[in-house]
């Protein structure tokens, strides 16, 4: 059994990352602009959240605001941030994992990928999450990523005969650092969603890069 591991190919700012990361900071831009003027710093933000956030509430039987709302909440929450560091947390782990995801799929399969797992963050926060609480933030579709990043590395390492030992501890180090952050936030981490995501984007890797033996058995 070989302890090495060859390195994950990469390809970092590939055009469909960078458009997207780009159009998720555009709301917190329209935010802070939003705040200088009348309506106050959190005017704009809490109307959006209103709007556009995931809300448990409208699965419950709540009337929703506008047409498919409560279809489209699945995916207009991803788009939306509980502030800047939120925002850059989100956005900085999507820049370090989107490259793998483009070179093991395609710009494509990286943007079907971010939106299956904000649908499966959602679907996570659905069935998991309070009634009452909102819920904001790319966090869904990122551990999607960080999913998809995983299912590879376990793929990579059955390949090579690479021990599994680093991989389960890189995963409970994941959840460690979900329980820390959800007591340091008082509860307010959306772990449902981060569930959901990751979950995603598991199934999304093990559909388009199945294991090499069921691959063999299809040839």
């Amino acid at each position: 059994m070989s302890d090495w591991l060859p390195p994950m190919p990469t390809r970092p700012n590939s055009p469909a990352v960078l458009w997207l990361v780009g159009l998720l900071c555009l709301p917190e831009l329209f935010f802070f602009i939003a705040g200088l003027g009348p309506a106050g710093p959190n005017g704009a933000r809490n109307w959006a959240v209103l709007y556009f956030g995931f809300w448990n509430a409208l699965l419950a039987g709540a009337q929703p605001l506008w047409p498919f709302q409560r279809e489209a909440m699945f995916v207009t929450y991803a788009m939306l941030h509980g502030g800047l560091f939120h925002l850059l947390g989100n956005m900085v782990v999507t820049l370090a994992l989107a490259g793998i995801v483009v070179a093991r799929s395609s710009d494509r399969g990286f943007l079907v990928l971010f939106v299956f797992g904000a649908i499966g963050g959602g679907i996570g926060y659905a069935l998991l999450g309070p009634v009452g609480a909102p819920m904001v933030g790319a966090s869904g579709a990122v551990f999607a990523l960080i999913g998809a990043w995983k299912y590879w590395e376990w793929l990579d390492r059955r390949a090579v005969g690479a021990p599994m030992r680093p991989l389960w501890m890189s995963v409970i180090a994941f959840v460690l650092l979900n329980v820390v952050i959800f007591i340091w936030l008082d509860g307010l981490l959306a772990w449902e969603a981060h569930l959901g995501g990751a979950v995603a984007g598991v199934l999304w890797a093990a559909v388009i890069s199945p294991p090499s033996s069921r691959r063999a058995r299809g040839h």
